[in-house]
């Protein structure tokens, strides 16, 4: 088979987590298409494959509905990062992950990394509608046209139910829930991110922020494949066995 034909293989999985409605496929495409769009409620899981310098990483976006809660445990399973999604107006959202969703990682690696993500920042906070995901090009010539102050949004800002120390405390207690030591883990500002899907805010941030966070494991991943390999095109040598005859 030709080696532009191959399927590339990950070498990673991370995993998005959180309830329905709160922008985790959006924040998807954000990533990877490079703009927002507006999407329909995903039926069990989507599959992801980004590069990422030599590496691939698969990323799985998951159902939030409660039909669909059984099958997030087996999309969690050997994942090496978990990125657990809630909106920053809806408070039950965020409730959701720790009595609904965070059971769901007890599949994933042992040493998996958790982020803890607010999306919909763009509706609480002025700043949030500055984008991260632009071109240097699209950017500059839109700061030459643009006034000193950023526009007003479409909308009135609505109230925010959850701020980031919410999220930095979920944070903390997602590593009690594995069983983990805060003080060897990373510390809760490095892991706790604000979001917009619709603007691009901090979208890149997040995802890279992760795929960094995940260098070790992969690299861990392919010491343990390499030393677990048998070089089929070397040299053979006769060994004997206890009774004196070849093997």
């Amino acid at each position: 088979m030709p080696e532009e034909t191959k399927m590339k293989k990950p070498d990673v999985k991370v995993v998005i987590l959180g309830d329905m409605n709160v922008g985790k496929t959006s924040l998807l495409h954000r990533y990877t298409e490079r703009k927002f769009k507006d999407t329909i409620s995903t039926v069990g899981g989507a599959f992801f494959l980004k590069q990422w310098g030599p590496y691939n990483i698969s990323i799985w976006d998951t159902a939030g509905r409660e039909q669909f809660h059984g099958l997030g445990s087996m999309y969690c399973r050997g994942a090496a990062a978990v990125i657990l999604i809630y909106d920053v107006t809806n408070w039950q959202s965020y409730v959701e992950l720790e009595n609904r969703f965070l059971s769901l990682t007890d599949t994933a690696n042992a040493d998996c990394i958790f982020a803890i993500v607010g999306n919909k920042a763009d509706l609480t906070d002025l700043s949030a509608h500055a984008s991260d995901t632009q071109s240097e090009q699209e950017a500059e010539s839109e700061a030459e046209a643009a006034p000193a102050c950023l526009p007003p949004p479409d909308s009135p800002l609505l109230h925010k139910q959850v701020n980031r120390e919410d999220a930095m405390a979920l944070y903390g207690r997602v590593l009690r829930y594995k069983g983990l030591d805060e003080k060897a883990c990373l510390p809760a500002d490095r892991t706790c991110f604000e979001t917009s899907a619709k603007t691009g805010y901090n979208v890149d941030v997040l995802f890279e922020t992760v795929f960094d966070m995940v260098l070790p494991s992969i690299l861990k991943k392919k010491s343990d494949d390499e030393s677990s390999t048998v070089d089929l095109e070397a040299p053979r040598t006769d060994r004997k066995s206890k009774n004196g005859c070849c093997g």
